[in-house]
């Protein structure tokens, strides 16, 4: 992660660097700097957007600080002020400094070009302190999405030049230095709203209130004919249907099931497009990408609890290796109907079913062994980033990219049949294997064990 935080630094500083030529020679009458001002707009929206589900908000356990003489106005702008020093706001501002000291430069007045630079900074702190506001409001998800859908498409179909317009806007903020001022305005009254909004909130007895919930009973007893699993197996299945988060992941899996339509009604891709591998491979697996990731921090409230029993670790495994099997199976038939654009797209899904149940369930559950975040099952789904470390993005890699780099070799170099044949063969030997490969991930879930309970004690985790 610190890797990628460094190249995605430098990538920025890199095109700041080479934005103002790339715009001059791609729009050789327009100013660079009135080009960059009409996409500004969508730069604010979309970085919101963005930082709802990426952002982590400083978050600190206020209640031992409330018991000592500390104000809470100081409490207060700390968690602020920690928040105004994110790395995100920095990563705009690597890409803005470079493109300023390239505009001055080239023979930009430099009060304008440092003017413009500040507001941005404004802006960059604005954002910030706006998403601290709304990032636990799915409603203004939403308009930011429909915002961003509804500005590009009035664009897009000629009915209102929305770039024109905003880039007017923007554009006075080079020209007038004094507006410069604005979004440092705008900052201020941002910051003192958030201010506002916690001091009003700070108070033991409101952090200390428990939620009542009135329990929700299911007839379970069909589950008894899986044996020794079954327990583990009606846990889950409680777990996911009486929970906001869990509930969610099985309608967004369902949904995916048209994902590949996006893809298969296109014709820029041949039939036996890697695309397609990559595709059936997300269709396949959604459930076991989007549930089987957060194994088992789904249980973290109890693990704890679960692990100072005498239940079999093995069994344990098995039964969200079972689960997560039936919901590649229900998916790959769901898929069937993709056979409409050609047998060999229903040869690429089976093919990457058979991949998911033999090799991606095991791989999922090992990568389970480094979760150790905390998850809070009652929060919704939607732009809910709780229990999210590097694990979840390190684990796309044998999941989608390995099974789509051997297709693409195989297919390229040998041919499409052979390619199918091999994940084909590759997933029923895993799938022949299951007992041994459990075997071993369980082995490092017991070696784990003891630092998955601490972790998952971590309220804010």
């Amino acid at each position: 992660m610190g890797f990628f935080a460094v190249y995605m630094l430098v990538s920025f500083a890199g095109l700041g660097v080479a934005l103002f030529f790339i715009l001059r020679k791609t729009f050789p009458d327009v100013d660079p700097m009135l080009k960059v001002s009409e996409y500004m707009l969508y730069w604010v929206l979309i970085e919101l957007f963005f930082r709802y589900f990426m952002q982590k908000l400083p978050v600190m356990d206020i209640r031992p600080l409330l018991l000592y003489p500390i104000k809470k106005s100081s409490i207060t702008h700390y968690i602020l002020a920690k928040s105004g020093l994110s790395g995100y706001n920095f990563l705009s501002l690597f890409m803005a400094v470079p493109f300023s000291i390239v505009l001055m430069a080239e023979g930009y007045p430099v009060l304008n070009v440092l003017a413009w630079l500040f507001a941005i900074i404004g802006m960059v702190l604005t954002i910030n302190f706006t998403n601290f506001l709304i990032n636990k409001s799915d409603r203004v998800l939403l308009i930011l999405g429909s915002l961003i859908l509804g500005f590009y498409t009035l664009e897009y179909f000629n009915v209102i030049p929305v770039t024109q317009y905003a880039g007017k806007i923007f554009y006075i903020l080079y020209q007038n230095p004094a507006l410069a001022f604005i979004p440092l305005i705008l900052a201020l009254s941002t910051y003192f709203a958030n201010y506002k909004y916690l001091k009003n909130r700070l108070y033991l007895d409101a952090s200390l209130k428990k939620k009542a919930k009135e329990a929700i009973t299911s007839d379970l007893s069909w589950t008894e004919r899986f044996g020794d699993i079954a327990p583990f197996l009606r846990l889950d299945l409680k777990l996911i249907w009486r929970n906001k988060r869990t509930k969610m992941q099985v309608f967004i899996s369902l949904a995916m099931i048209l994902y590949g339509l996006i893809f298969y009604s296109m014709d820029t891709y041949g039939e036996t497009s890697t695309i397609y591998l990559f595709v059936g491979i997300f269709m396949t697996g959604i459930f076991l990408s989007n549930f089987g990731q957060f194994i088992p921090a789904w249980d973290s409230e109890y693990y704890g609890m679960m692990m100072s029993q005498n239940i079999p670790l093995r069994k344990y495994l098995e039964s969200k290796a079972a689960l997560i099997s039936v919901s590649i199976v229900v998916m790959f038939l769901l898929s069937i109907p993709y056979v409409y654009f050609g047998w060999k797209a229903l040869a690429i899904n089976f093919s990457c079913a058979l991949y998911n149940l033999g090799v991606n369930v095991p791989v999922i559950l090992f990568f389970g062994s480094f979760n150790k975040k905390r998850i809070d099952l009652t929060k919704s789904a939607i732009g809910n980033m709780q229990g999210t470390s590097a694990t979840q993005f390190l684990v796309l890699l044998p999941l989608m990219v390995v099974p789509s780099l051997l297709y693409f070799g195989l297919k390229t170099f040998i041919s499409f049949e052979a390619a199918i044949g091999v994940l084909s063969i590759l997933g029923i030997t895993g799938f022949a294997l299951r007992k041994t490969a459990l075997d071993k991930v369980a082995e490092v879930y017991r070696k784990r064990k003891y630092g998955m309970i601490a972790g998952f004690k971590e309220q804010n985790s």
